[in-house]
Parts: structure tokens; C-alpha cells; sequence
């Protein structure tokens, strides 16, 4: 039986009766014709599942009765953060839909010497909201009841200079590092910084070399920006991760 989840970005608890986002409820009840006393998992990031039962389903509005709350551990063991030069469009949703799906911890859009996306204020805001959305639903479809931190866009020399992960790789062709010879310390944390279209320019490489990244390659054949940083989080996660236990 298929499991409904909603994200709801409000405190949660059993008893309380919330309304539900107007998106939320279009598919609801539009599109998946659910009624009063139908049942569906809310989540607000905290870790938790929220079982509640519909209490009213017009096409204006719907609430719904928290019922209880279950608290979810599939998390994965090995947070990575996926630094992704920003793309263009439809390949930057798949990218966070997909890394949201493969346990990633968190996101940081960085602007590289390639990126061809030039983001001001406004459309940076604008964004960064679409992103959380396809974050917000890759975690229903995915089950996963944390919310993947999500930064705002910023300049690769700027993202380098704070990260502070304990293991840092970035994506090279060329890379000293491949994924037999990577030992991770236990409990590390992994930052991977993956380019936009075209790539690492030699420029970005070395401004990440200079705060501590190290080159990893993944093997004989070039990947394109949407597939790379993914093939690279689910070999992590494989080996190190969630799916090597």
C-alpha cells in the first residue's frame, strides 16, 4: 500500500490539527481524491512522521488531525555535503532530487568559473525557494524525515574558505584520489564539489586546492555535471555509508 507523505513546514505534534499547504492540498484531493478520514504522513524536518487523518478535504482548503508521531532512523552514517556548481534548469533539480533520494546531508550551489546560471538578489531568492521545494519533495518519495540543509548560492572561493568537512574531494578528471585508494577516518564528514557544464577550470581547482580539497576521479570516461556528483555519492555511500552496512 502506497504511504502519503506531506511536508508541512509547522511545528508538528499528536492532537494538533493543521492546515495543509495549498499544493498539498491540490494533489490530495484533485488529483489523489482522498476524503475525511483518509490518512497521511506529515513531516516537518524534525525527524519524525506525523500519521494524521483528514478532517476536512475542500478544493479551497483541507486540514488534517495529527494522530502521533514516529520517529524515523535512515539517515545515512556518512554526511556529505554535495558542493554543486550551479546548472542550468532541469539538470540542477535532478541533481538535488536525485543526491536528496541518496542520502546527501546537504547542499551548497556554488557559482565557478564555467557556471553559465548568473544569479542576482531577486532571482538568487526565487531560486533557492524552487530548490527547497524539490528538496522537500524528494524527502516525501524518499521517506527521509530530515530535510537536507540547504545554502544559499555563493561563490566557490567564498564556499571553500568555510567549509569545514574533514574530508574534501573535488571532482578531477585528473585526480590523485581514486574511490579504492579514499580511507575515511571514522566519522567523517565529506564535502564533494562537483562543476557545472564544462567542468573545474584549472582556476577553480586550484582555489579549492587551496582550502584542502584533494582531486578524486572516477574512472576512464567524462561525466556530465548531472550524473557525476551523483555517481560519486552512491560509490561513497556503498562503500562507506548507509549501504555498506
Amino acid at each position: 500500500m502506497r504511504t502519503i507523505r506531506c511536508y508541512i513546514d509547522a511545528p508538528l505534534s499528536p492532537g494538533a490539527v493543521v492546515a495543509l499547504p495549498e499544493e498539498a492540498t491540490a494533489h490530495l484531493v484533485r488529483v489523489l481524491r482522498l476524503a475525511p478520514g483518509d490518512v497521511v504522513n506529515l513531516f516537518n524536518g524534525d525527524g519524525h512522521d506525523y500519521p494524521a487523518e483528514l478532517v476536512s478535504a475542500a478544493r479551497r482548503g483541507a486540514e488534517a488531525r495529527v494522530v502521533s508521531a514516529v520517529a524515523l532512523a535512515n539517515e545515512s552514517p556518512l554526511r556529505i555535503t554535495l558542493a554543486q556548481g550551479i546548472a542550468r534548469g532541469e539538470k540542477m533539480d535532478l541533481v538535488l532530487q536525485k543526491a536528496t533520494e541518496l542520502g546527501v546531508a546537504a547542499f551548497a550551489p556554488v557559482s565557478t568559473e564555467r557556471t553559465e546560471v548568473r544569479l542576482d538578489a531577486e532571482r538568487a531568492g526565487k531560486r533557492l525557494a524552487h530548490w527547497q521545494g524539490v528538496v522537500q519533495a524528494a524527502c516525501g518519495q524518499s521517506g527521509r524525515a530530515r530535510l537536507p540543509a540547504l545554502a544559499e548560492p555563493c561563490t566557490l572561493a567564498a564556499y571553500a574558505a568555510a567549509e569545514d568537512a574533514s574530508v574534501r574531494l573535488a571532482l578531477d578528471p585528473d585526480g590523485e584520489l581514486d574511490l579504492r585508494s579514499l580511507a575515511l577516518p571514522p566519522g567523517a564528514t565529506v564535502a564533494l564539489l562537483v562543476g557545472p557544464e564544462g567542468g573545474l577550470s584549472e582556476r577553480d581547482l586550484a582555489t579549492a586546492r587551496a582550502a584542502g580539497f584533494r582531486g578524486l576521479r572516477l574512472g576512464p570516461r567524462i561525466l556530465r555535471t548531472e550524473t557525476a556528483g551523483l555517481a560519486a555519492i552512491a560509490a561513497l555511500q556503498a562503500l562507506h555509508g548507509d549501504l555498506a552496512f
